[in-house]
C-alpha cells in the first residue's frame, strides 16, 4: 500500500546534509538485540534535555588496542542516529582507531565527517561520543595494570 501526503517532499526542503540523511535512513552498526552479544566494554549516555538515551557495545583486539566493533542503540531523534552511526564507522574503518585516539574523538571531527548538522541539534550530535567513552573506561577498568611501575 502506498501513502500520498499532501506535502511533497523536496530535497532542499531538508535542513540535513546528504550524508545526515544516509546515515538516518540506513544506520551503521545498530545492535537491536544485546542479549548475546559479548562486548568488552559498555557506555550510557543520556540527554535530559531532549530525552534521547545512547548506547554504545565496544569490542576491542587485545594486541593492537584497536576498537574492532563498535555497535549501538538509541531512544532518539535524526542527528543522535546519523551521528552514532557515523561515529561508529570512524572508529572501526581501516582496521579500527586505537582506544587512545578513539577516547579523545571530538563531536565536530563526526559533524565534520556528517556535512554538519543545524546549531539547535549540536546538543543531540554529542550522544555518541560520549557514549563512546564511557564504554572504553568501562573496558580499561577491566584491564590489568601491565604497565605499573614495579617498586624495588
Amino acid at each position: 500500500m502506498k501513502i500520498k501526503y499532501k506535502y511533497k517532499y523536496k530535497e532542499e526542503s531538508w535542513v540535513y546534509s546528504r550524508i545526515v540523511k544516509n546515515h538516518f535512513f540506513h544506520p551503521r552498526n545498530v545492535l537491536l538485540d544485546d542479549a548475546h552479544y559479548k562486548a568488552d566494554g559498555i557506555g550510557v549516555a543520556g540527554s535530559p534535555t531532549c530525552g534521547d538515551m545512547m548506547i554504545v557495545w565496544i569490542k576491542i583486539d587485545k594486541k593492537s588496542r584497536k576498537i574492532k566493533e563498535c555497535k549501538w542503540r538509541t531512544f532518539g531523534c535524526a542527528s543522535a542516529i546519523a551521528s552514532t552511526s557515523m561515529m561508529s564507522v570512524m572508529v572501526t574503518e581501516k582496521g579500527g582507531m586505537d582506544i587512545k585516539k578513539a577516547i579523545n574523538l571530538k563531536p565536530q571531527q563526526i559533524l565534520e565527517r556528517l556535512g554538519g548538522l543545524p546549531d539547535r541539534k549540536f546538543h543531540c550530535s554529542v550522544l555518541g561520543d560520549i557514549a563512546l567513552r564511557e564504554a572504553i573506561n568501562n573496558y580499561s577498568k577491566k584491564q590489568p595494570k601491565k604497565y605499573a611501575k614495579k617498586r624495588k
